[in-house]
């Protein structure tokens, strides 16, 4: 255990035994923002973040620093996409540099480009398609350092996304491909990106195609279908706030095929989960079919779905 010294300042020692408390309570608050959201676990997370963070100045034999700072650039990267997922955008940017500064010190070029992909999806977030795309390029320089081929295809699916964004049908199909590649060519994953299984590849798959639909042509979103379809399905009760924010994703891949029936009541599906999520992206990921929506033929189904977004916005605060 962590012996501490008379003021109660610092850890004299630390020890295999902490290290591995360390990793076990990572692993938990990680299950829990998965299952529930980042509003859920934000504040234990920045408390704890905080106190860890004296570890980096206790007494650790050498034989465990790196492993050290690899255990805490994983906690803080954690406690950043938790921010993120909570709305508190700058803060989660001060975490992501320590987490990164951490990960460097362990010399993790796997974590570190997890740490870059995810700072690429609050970029992403934020309409700064520029810079999101530099954080994945970055994040692939250090996936290839790593040579992960899983996380090289987190990276590619998610400059798939930013490509579709940016209404570069053949740069985002280019990056799917190399995604679904990479996908079939990964191994064991770090804790960080086991979440990206082959549900969440269709879910980007997915997503990719619903956002051409949205830049390039409408045609594309209904590609996106049975991508999505299959993932909402297969997300269980332990990928809540994924399976929540795909089924938007779903709603508005539906509204932009003209479908608005089918948009609204999955879309009302989507809104009754996401209340259940401590998750702002939630909101974000409403925009869009709100708007597709308000753009398209009015109909009595539009006008349900309208007045939902609006009450889960009040709701929700």
């Amino acid at each position: 255990m962590i012996i501490t010294s008379p003021g109660g300042e610092l850890p004299i020692r630390i020890e295999v035994g902490d290290l591995r408390a360390l990793e076990t309570t990572t692993r938990a608050f990680r299950a829990l923002d998965y299952r529930c959201g980042g509003g859920v676990c934000r504040a234990a997370l920045a408390a704890l973040g905080s106190w860890t963070i004296l570890l980096r100045q206790g007494s650790v034999p050498p034989r465990l620093r790196r492993r050290l700072c690899r255990d805490l650039a994983d906690l803080h990267n954690l406690r950043a996409w938790t921010e993120f997922d909570s709305g508190h955008d700058e803060s989660a940017v001060r975490s992501f540099d320590v987490a990164a500064e951490l990960a460097v010190e362990a010399g993790d070029h796997d974590l570190l480009a997890n740490i870059r992909y995810r700072r690429g999806r609050l970029r992403l977030q934020q309409g700064a398609v520029d810079d999101a795309l530099a954080e994945f390029e970055q994040g692939q320089v250090a996936a290839l350092r790593a040579q992960s081929a899983l996380t090289q295809a987190i990276l590619s699916a998610n400059q798939a996304w930013a490509w579709a964004m940016r209404a570069d049908e053949p740069a985002a199909l280019r990056h799917l491909g190399q995604a679904t590649d990479a996908f079939a060519a990964g191994s064991a994953a770090a804790p960080w990106a086991l979440f990206f299984d082959a549900n969440d590849l269709s879910a980007m798959t997915g997503t990719v195609w619903t956002e051409l639909g949205c830049t390039v042509n409408p045609r594309h979103a209904v590609r996106a279908l049975p991508f999505l379809d299959d993932a909402v399905a297969a997300y269980g009760p332990e990928m809540g706030r994924s399976r929540s924010l795909t089924q938007i994703v779903l709603a508005l891949a539906h509204a932009v095929g003209r479908d608005t029936k089918e948009a609204a009541r999955v879309g009302a599906e989507a809104i009754a989960a996401a209340r259940e999520i401590g998750s702002v992206r939630t909101k974000a990921r409403l925009r869009p079919l709100e708007a597709v929506v308000r753009g398209g033929t009015p109909t009595r189904e539009g006008r349900q779905l309208l007045a939902g977004i609006a009450a889960f916005r009040v709701a929700t605060g």
